[in-house]
Order: structure tokens, then sequence, then C-alpha cells
């Protein structure tokens, strides 16, 4: 048996060890939870346990003395308190539970504020024992309700993270039990206390080991997702140079053996399309090294729920251009959400200031109507970059899409933007002038796929004006035929 004192003093090390160790973390990982943790440990570190036949409840609301009520009392509070700091920031609440987690938030501020309050009227009047009274009749039995609802929270939620919290705080809360409330021996209280806080604490250790083997597997899942996904890119572009120059050795030897007019339809339809798919394979690099480098920032920023947010996304949108690269039409339903995706990866490098919506008329069935793929991209791509990027209050990114009759397909793009006019004298200052060759092709596209069809398209370029006259940003209306 290893004599009391010596076992209070390895206890002692044990925690000023594992409290010291886990503040470097935090330096390290710059995640708040290690500072967290390490101020939990750093409280209990410094409890002293009264060696008394009463429990700390009954001191806290009976005696006077400014000692235990300033300093043991304030000390049981904060460690409480800090508890729920760690257990919902490890377990990331306001991700997955953010209602409850608001609910821990705004009792954290009260806990903390009506400490202090209390600490400071008892300095001011020298009545001390109103802080065990409200310690013991209301903060107490509040921390409890809070901690049992927590705990059923967390047991609702997916995450392995639970198990350690769960399993940690039960022992703890059997050995605190034990300690504070029982009149036996005060060495075997002690020890059996001490016990419980070493299991609860080997336990919330692991747990922290495991939330960074967690991030650490995502974020090499999303890297490698990536790193095939640009590998399939690199050998679609190289199949379709390839198709290009098989093509166009078809084409010449089909205008040998066809008149010249049918040549010339035949011709242009397929070197429009050829052009396209041209277009998108070299569009895609020139958007993974943007959207990358914007992700890198979270990485450098050490921002790492972000970083693996958003490369999951990117991962999406990717698989998506490749699928539509390949088909000449697709849903209208798949379309929106890659241009959402689109949207989303775009609004990185705006801090996410882009208040992007969609509307769609209810009526509508988006899986059975069909448009050419990656239609809608050239729009959003002018409305971000050479409307709403030069100015500075909010940014409102809105598409709309209705049935205009019973012949027509609208949808409508609008921005709240600096406007065509404005978006052209600052182009024209500019060195390397830019043209909308997007947009262009996007014509050109339409016009070949409204051939198909009764009907034509149109695209209608419109200048938002406010009661001053003034440019209050741009609506493009896109009319696809149905028939």
């Amino acid at each position: 048996m290893i004599p009391f004192k010596e076992f209070t003093l390895l206890f002692a090390g044990f925690l000023i060890t594992l409290s010291v160790y886990h503040f470097l973390l935090y330096f390290q990982h710059k995640d708040k939870v290690y500072l967290y943790y390490s101020l939990f440990i750093f409280l209990i570190f410094t409890a002293n346990y009264p060696e008394t036949t009463n429990s700390i409840f009954a001191d806290a609301s009976k005696s006077n003395d400014p000692y235990f009520q300033l300093l043991i009392i304030p000390r049981e509070w904060l460690y409480n308190t800090m508890y729920l700091m760690f257990a919902k920031t490890l377990v990331e609440l306001h991700i997955f539970k953010p209602k409850w987690n608001k609910i821990l938030n705004i009792s954290i501020v009260v806990f903390l504020v009506l400490l202090f309050t209390l600490m400071l009227y008892a300095g001011l009047t020298g009545n001390y024992f109103v802080i065990g009274i409200v310690f013991s009749y209301f903060f107490s039995p509040t921390i409890a309700i809070l901690a049992l609802g927590s705990f059923y929270v967390l047991y609702t939620m997916d995450t392995p993270l639970k198990y350690y919290i769960l399993i940690g705080s039960t022992i703890y809360l059997i050995a605190a039990e034990y300690a504070f409330f029982s009149s036996t021996d005060f060495k075997k209280v002690t020890i059996i206390f001490s016990i419980g806080v070493i299991v609860e604490n080997i336990l919330f250790s692991l747990a922290l080991g495991q939330k960074q083997k967690i991030i650490l597997e995502d974020k090499n899942e999303s890297q490698h997702e990536l790193i095939i996904q640009l590998k399939e890119n690199e050998s679609l572009r190289e199949t379709v140079q390839d198709q290009l120059q098989q093509d166009l050795v078809l084409l010449k030897e089909k205008s040998k053996n066809q008149k010249l007019i049918t040549l010339k339809e035949t011709s242009d339809k397929e070197l429009a399309e050829l052009k396209i798919t041209s277009l998108r394979s070299q569009m895609n690099p020139h958007f993974i090294f943007n959207s990358l480098n914007s992700i890198k920032l979270y990485i450098i920023n050490n921002e790492k729920e972000n970083a693996v947010y958003y490369l999951n996304k990117f991962s999406k949108l990717i698989r998506k251009i490749l699928n539509a690269s390949q088909e000449k039409e697709i849903s209208l339903a798949d379309e929106i959400e890659t241009m959402q995706l689109y949207v989303n990866i775009e609004n990185i490098r705006f801090n996410n200031e882009i208040e992007f919506e969609v509307v769609i008329d209810q009526s509508l069935n988006l899986d059975t109507i069909k448009i050419p793929s990656l239609i809608l991209q050239p729009f959003l791509e002018n409305a971000i970059w050479h409307g709403l990027a030069s100015i500075k209050e909010k940014k409102i990114l809105k598409i709309k899409v209705n049935k205009d009759d019973e012949f027509h397909l609208s949808i409508t793009i609008i921005d709240n933007g600096i406007g065509r006019k404005k978006s052209a004298e600052i182009n024209s200052r500019k060195i390397h002038k830019t043209t909308s060759v997007g947009i262009k092709l996007t014509e050109e596209r339409l016009s070949n796929f409204a051939k198909e069809y009764q009907n034509d398209y149109s695209i209608t370029f419109t200048d938002l004006m406010d009661g001053k006259k003034k440019p209050k940003g741009t609506m493009v209306e896109i009319k696809l035929p149905l028939h």
C-alpha cells in the first residue's frame, strides 16, 4: 500500500502534469478545448478536501468564513462550469446540437457573472455566507439539471467521443458523491475521490486524442479523394483533346463526300459541341487552382473544421462537373445543385459574405426538365466577380426558376452589384481587359440546344435602378423552350 501522503503527492503531480501538458497543446493546435481542459484540471489540482464531518453543501449554506466562501466555494463553482465548457467544445455541440449549445452558453455566462457579482457583494458588505447559499440552492441543482440534460443530448449524438465523456463523468460523479456526502474516514474518502478524478481524466485525455485522430483521418480522406479527382480530370482532359483530333479528321473526310451546305450545318454543330467540351476541360484546372488556394488559407490558419468542410464540398463539385462534362444535357435539379456547390466554393474568397438564395416554382418537376449542362455557371461567375466583388455592403445573389408560359421555362439570376455600366468602366481602365467568352459560348450552346425544339430561347439583361435612377444590380432572364 502507498502511504496516504505519498498518494496525495502522486495525485497532485498527475493533475499538474496533465494541466501543463494540455496547456502547451493549446498553443500548438490553437484549439480552445485544450485550454478549457487545462483550466478544468488545474482547478481540481487546487482543491483541498475539508477534514470535517460535514459535507461541502452544509458548510456552504451555514459558514460565514471568508476563506471558505471566497476560495473553496468559487473553486467548486468554477471547475464545474469549466467542465461544461470543455465537454460541449470537445463534442462540437455548436455544430450538431446548436439549440442546446446556446442554452449552455447562456447558462455559463449567467454562472460566471453571478459568481463574480456575489464575490464583489460579499467583499463590500462582509456577508460571505450569501455565496454559499446561492451555491447550495441555485448553482448546484441547476448545473446538475444541465449535466443530466447534456448527458441525454450527448447520448443521442452520433460521435464516438460521447462514450469517453459519459463513462468518465459517471465514474467521477459516483466518486464525488461519495466524497462530498460521506462522513467516514477522511483518507479513504480522499483516495476514492482521487481515483475517480484520475479515471475520468484518463478517459478525457483519450477523448482528446481520439478527436485529433478523427480530424486527421477526415483531412487525409478528403485529400485522397481530391487527388483521385484531379487525376480523373487530367485523364478526361487528355481524352477530350484526343477526341478533338479524331473528330476533326473525320470532319475533313466527310467534306469530300457531302454537299457544301450539309457539311457546313453538320460541322458547325459538331465543332460547337467540341469547343464546349474543350472549354470545360480548361475550366476545371483553373477553378481547381483558385479554389484550392482559398481552402489552403483555412489550413494555414489552422481552421481545420472549415478546411474539411469545404474540401468535401469541393470534391463533390468536381465530381459533378466531371459527370456533367460527359453529358450534353442534364436535369435542372442537377444543374441547380451543382450551381449551389459552385457559389459556396466561390463564396470562400468573400468570407461567406454573399447571401445566395434559390427560389423554385413548386409546380415544376426539376428532375424531368432537361437543359444544357453547366449553362448557368458563366452568368453566376459574372454576377459574383463583375457585380458583387466591387461592393462593400451586403452582397445578395438569387436564382428564380418558374414556368413563364406553357412553352417556356424562365430562369432569372439577380444580383445587387454595381451594374453593367460601372463594371464596363472598371474593365476599360484595366491594362488586361477581360471579355465574356463564357457568355458568348453559352449563347452558341443555347442556339444549338433550341434547334431540337419548336420554340426559340432568349437571354435578356436588365439594369436594375433605385428610386434615384442609380444602379442597384443586374437581372439576367434566360428563357428556355419546353416544346
